[in-house]
């Protein structure tokens, strides 16, 4: 039974810390935009179309 009260103030300990991990990221902006990086994966225009292969004219001449 002694050993209660070692684990109540752990586990307080370790809720007070997720909680104030918690507040930092919502005041960090963390969870600020939540569906850009879903948009952002989906809609990536900064990639160049790819380039179209030139025709080789030596062939050609054969």
């Amino acid at each position: 039974m002694d050993i209660i009260l070692y684990l109540i103030p752990i586990a307080l300990g370790l809720g007070l810390l997720g909680l104030v991990a918690f507040l930092w990221s919502m005041k960090s902006g963390q969870f600020e935009d939540l569906d850009g990086a879903a948009n952002r994966i989906l809609f990536d225009e900064d990639d160049a179309p790819p380039a179209m292969p030139e025709r080789n004219t030596d062939r050609e001449r054969g």
